[in-house]
């Protein structure tokens, strides 16, 4: 396991401790599927990350318009003008693009992506999300124009989406190699009426390996074309070839949103991670049903800290769920991903038996059995108590000697006191001495009101200070008395 890290409380009078709210949440160190949110007060929340797409060696390109400018996730795209506005009404995500019929997006490709250079397409799968203000006919929602020379011949290509009579049609002109039926044209036509104002997934699939061409809406099969010689499973493939690089335009004549627009290929047999990236697109949940989880790092306490109770705000809707856990002890060091045991506790409800130095917190966050609403978390408070640290002795004085300094003091007046440190060194307030034959600052006194230092170097200051421990446990050190000095000489 890695190193963890820890923040030290330096209030340490204080009862309560504060993740979130006011404070932020930046002793939060692990997040899985989680993003912050807006929550009550205004305050950063964390809650569910929504159901994204990831970035994979699949990937040709990647919009997923999150960011205020938009662009390539993968890398392959350059975006040469766009007609676009980000929108908060996204189906993925917290953004989507606004088109609003004046020119879309205009993608240039490097020659490693699908549309930038003159080779073999392989297997490819085009997938995005459309929410139309209306469905026009001739409404343009992808366009791709090029041309490639075969034999002596120059062919023109086309890859082209449209709007027709409500539903979409989808052309492929002159893209597989050596299918001439149709002058070249295969044209997927959709059976199902777009609704305006209403999110729909598309999936358009070519797999070579069995030469099947499909479109599939919300995870529904509309069309299927087998490209193949003769027009059937079991004949002569023809394979996708791209012609001379050129740019690829999304939405030129497109009013509506459009949001999570991919491409993914493979030139090879179909891969394992390119099917389970097709599976995957056909989960609509907004967020993933399995939920997502937050951890704390390890947070330091004093010694002997008890947690009382652990108290979240939080929004809750119905049937999505949050739980909490919490675990504690003396050394963090030896800490694993399930050692200590994690303790799941209800907000507000008083914990029973958990004791130590180091605390770390976490939480599951559930959403409903749809996934479309997420619990969000605005702050966690840990009602705590600390073993009381013993005051400090009221008057100390130095008396030097021959090589050495007596030291006096009085008792502390709290009954808690077990002992007392004394701290040296040759600067105020600095207390790094080293040279007295009793020990290195600070010197563990015992249980008693004088002591004496030797060892030290007639001539030279030196300066002390004196702190009680706890008789509970040496290791919970109350503040430091006054400072007093002293300079060792022979008498």
């Amino acid at each position: 396991m890695g190193l963890l890290v820890f923040l030290q409380i330096t209030a340490l009078s204080a009862e309560t401790y504060v993740l979130g709210g006011k404070k932020g949440w930046s002793d939060i160190t692990v997040l899985q599927g989680i993003t912050s949110g807006k929550g009550r007060y205004g305050y950063q929340s964390l809650e569910l990350d929504t159901n994204q797409h990831t970035v994979s060696e699949s990937t040709d390109l990647f919009l997923d318009f999150e960011d205020s400018s938009f662009y390539d996730r993968a890398g392959k795209y350059e975006i040469i003008s766009n007609g676009t506005f980000k929108s908060s009404r996204s189906i993925r995500g917290k953004g989507a693009a606004l088109c609003r019929n004046k020119g879309g997006i205009v993608l240039r490709g490097n020659e490693s992506s699908f549309f930038g250079n003159e080779s073999p397409a392989g297997s490819f799968l085009i997938d995005f999300w459309i929410c139309p203000s209306t469905v026009d006919n001739g409404e343009v929602i992808m366009n791709w124009r090029s041309s490639r020379i075969i034999g002596s011949q120059i062919v023109y290509q086309v890859i082209n989406l449209s709007f027709y009579q409500n539903k979409l049609m989808m052309i492929f002109s002159n893209i597989f190699d050596g299918y001439t039926a149709d002058k070249g044209d295969i044209v997927l036509y959709t059976t199902k009426s777009i609704i305006p104002n209403t999110w729909s997934h598309h999936v358009i699939e070519f797999l070579e390996e069995a030469g099947t061409l499909e479109y599939r809406i919300d995870g529904e099969l509309e069309c299927i074309k087998y490209i193949t010689d003769n027009g059937h499973e079991n004949g002569t493939i023809f394979p996708a070839v791209m012609g001379n690089a050129a740019d690829f335009e999304i939405c030129p004549t497109y009013t509506g949103l459009i949001d999570d627009f991919m491409i993914l290929r493979t030139y090879d047999d179909v891969s394992d991670e390119f099917i389970s990236k097709k599976t995957d697109d056909f989960n609509f949940e907004h967020y993933v049903v399995s939920g997502g989880r937050f951890e704390s790092k390890p947070i330091m306490f004093r010694e002997g800290t008890t947690i009382n109770s652990l108290t979240a705000e939080t929004k809750i809707p119905a049937q999505t769920d949050v739980h909490f856990y919490i675990r504690g002890g003396d050394n963090y060091f030896n800490w694993t991903k399930d050692y200590p045991e994690w303790i799941q506790v209800n907000s507000g409800e008083k914990i029973e038996n958990l004791s130590g130095m180091y605390f770390q917190i976490a939480a599951d966050l559930f959403p409903d059995g749809a996934g479309n609403n997420s619990p969000s978390v605005t702050s966690i408070t840990l009602d705590y108590t600390c073993l009381p640290e013993p005051l400090p002795p009221v008057k100390i004085k130095a008396e030097k000697g021959d090589s050495s300094v007596k030291l006096t003091w009085s008792s502390s007046i709290e009954d808690t006191a077990g002992g007392y440190y004394i701290y040296y060194g040759n600067r105020p307030g600095e207390y790094l001495g080293r040279a007295a034959v009793e020990g290195h600052s600070p010197i563990n006194a015992g249980n008693v009101n004088t002591y004496t230092l030797t060892g030290l170097k007639n001539g030279t200051i030196y300066y002390f200070a004196v702190a009680a421990y706890s008789k509970i446990d040496s290791r919970i050190v109350g503040p430091l008395s006054k400072e007093v000095y002293a300079r060792p000489a022979v008498r």
